[in-house]
């Protein structure tokens, strides 16, 4: 090992890292007289605080650590953090400086192929841009799987001098922390990527709206908007915080709340692209949508396109969370399977359970039992099992989860999110959330609010059957699907429903191959 004078220590300063103890870590390397950088996460936050040291990686470590990691005795050595199988697996396209750079150095991103997206762009023309994007097949990773180049046409052939690029950070999903990882740790390519999509469609400003959860994010985007003002002039950008409502992760949630309005759902027509915030045509796409843009238009959008699989192209950054060995950020092609996620990269559940369930898209999608593993990671192959990519958030439940208790969190959730604008999200989660008690009660489950029981039933009428009570809460997850103004209320059925599907035992029902010994 060199002199401790001459080490250079690399550790990350994104938000997980410092809730482990990362600024702890720095320090102690700091007082045995190392130089220390402070860089971006490598996303894997199973590891962290994790120290890199000539490639070489050491983690999770505590102060306690420091003395046997300089002295090459340290037992955290995971070799080159390159060479890591899951590093050297992911095909990194938006998180290619992950680990690498500091997170607000003009020079690392410069040296990293920064700005040359938008300098092809203005080399190219909006039109060309465009093309370039559209010929990618990106579509809006918030979720919703838009496709880019058809909402920037929209906006780009809408009339009026006036135009808005609006970023949706409004990063609400459990188990989702890319946009957070892009925004603390690389976010120069999030304001390149506006900057282009305003070339693009001719909009001289963007928004970008973060939830106050996020503080460090929303530090790290004031300071890189400052200094990038130079390279993406006369575009520009400004930061706008929320107060952290679920349903501002809608856009037009989100625009009534740039406006200083109520955040709340509003009825389409018309379409955000073409009277969007204050009236005027808007694009509006979230953080990994725009941070694809600066590759696609510095390598072309035939090359993005060659990745993924069907429909689905390009990479997705996909998050691991839950009951899991091998947590954090693994971006690859679409086409991976679930099980693939789950087992080889994941590393199983960290409880050494078997897997129960994997909850893909957030609170809001559904439960995929081990029989779906199968499935590659695409919007099609999905809808088709009746499920949701969403942000591609995974949560993983080993085979100790309650799940009629977590088909009960979902609608309780909708209950305590929604904006109240339409009846079927507004009256129906909270109908939901007693049903499911009675349902739960009647199951031999302890009900989470049996002291409510009483209310529920009118007292000139019999308590209906259980299965009466399961018709009944099919019946009204079908209105919300269909009825609901948002996806909020349009999603919350995707969790019920498939609980109740592949676990009917947690609900007192018996599963088919039960009833047919029987």
């Amino acid at each position: 090992m060199k002199p401790e004078s001459v080490i250079r220590v690399r550790i990350s300063d994104d938000a997980a890292a410092l809730a482990c103890g990362a600024d702890a870590v720095a320090a102690a390397f700091a007082a045995a007289g190392c130089t220390v950088e402070r860089v971006s996460s490598w996303g894997m936050h199973w590891l962290e605080p994790l120290a890199e040291i000539d490639g070489e990686g050491f983690g999770p470590l505590t102060p306690a650590d420091v003395t046997a990691v300089l002295a090459g005795t340290s037992d955290k050595a995971i070799g080159q953090i390159a060479e890591h199988p899951f590093i050297a697996r992911q095909q990194r396209f938006t998180f290619a400086r992950a680990g690498r750079t500091r997170p607000l150095s003009l020079d690392d991103y410069a040296a990293t192929g920064g700005w040359h997206g938008l300098k092809r762009a203005r080399d190219l023309g909006p039109e060309a841009t465009i093309a370039e994007v559209t010929a990618s097949g990106l579509r809006g990773r918030g979720g919703a799987g838009f496709p880019a180049g058809i909402k920037w046409t929209t906006v780009a052939k809408a009339s009026g001098p006036v135009k808005y690029i609006v970023c949706n950070a409004d990063e609400g999903d459990s188990a989702t922390f890319a946009d957070r990882m892009v925004m603390e740790g690389d976010p120069f390519m999030l304001i390149e990527g506006m900057a282009i999509a305003g070339h693009a469609v001719g909009a001289g400003k963007g928004y970008i709206y973060v939830r106050s959860e996020y503080p460090h994010a929303i530090a790290k985007l004031q300071s890189a908007i400052a200094l990038a003002v130079p390279h993406i002039a006369p575009f520009e950008v400004e930061v706008r915080v929320g107060a952290g409502a679920y349903v501002c992760g809608e856009e037009t949630s989100l625009l009534n709340s740039l406006e200083g309005k109520r955040g709340e759902v509003r009825a389409k027509p018309p379409l955000p692209a073409l009277e969007g915030l204050f009236g005027k045509p808007t694009v509006v796409n979230n953080v990994l949508t725009l941070a694809a843009v600066p590759w696609i238009l510095a390598n072309g959008g035939a090359a993005y396109a060659d990745v993924g699989f069907g429909r689905s192209r390009g990479t997705m950054p996909i998050q691991l969370a839950g009951n899991i060995q091998h947590g954090g950020l693994f971006e690859i092609g679409f086409g991976v399977t679930l099980g693939e996620l789950v087992h080889t990269i994941g590393g199983g559940t960290a409880s050494g359970r078997a897997v129960r369930a994997v909850q893909v898209g957030g609170p809001l999608g559904a439960y995929h039992p081990p029989a779906d593993f199968h499935l590659p990671f695409d919007y099609e192959a999905f809808s088709d099992a009746n499920g949701l990519i969403g942000h591609a958030g995974l949560t993983v439940f080993d085979e100790t989860a309650d799940m009629s208790a977590q088909a009960r969190f979902a609608m309780s959730f909708c209950a305590a999110e929604s904006c109240g604008k339409c009846t079927p999200c507004r009256i129906g989660s909270t109908r939901g959330v007693e049903l499911i008690d009675r349902i739960r009660a009647r199951s031999g489950r302890a009900a989470d609010k049996v002291e409510t029981l009483p209310q529920m039933h009118n007292a000139r009428k019999a308590p209906r059957a259980l299965g009466d009570e399961i018709q009944l809460l099919e019946d009204l997850c079908e209105t919300m699907k269909f009825g609901s103004l948002c996806a909020l209320g349009g999603f919350t059925p995707y969790p019920v429903l498939s609980a109740l599907k592949h676990w009917p035992e947690d609900f007192g029902v018996a599963a088919p191959e039960q009833e047919a010994a029987e």
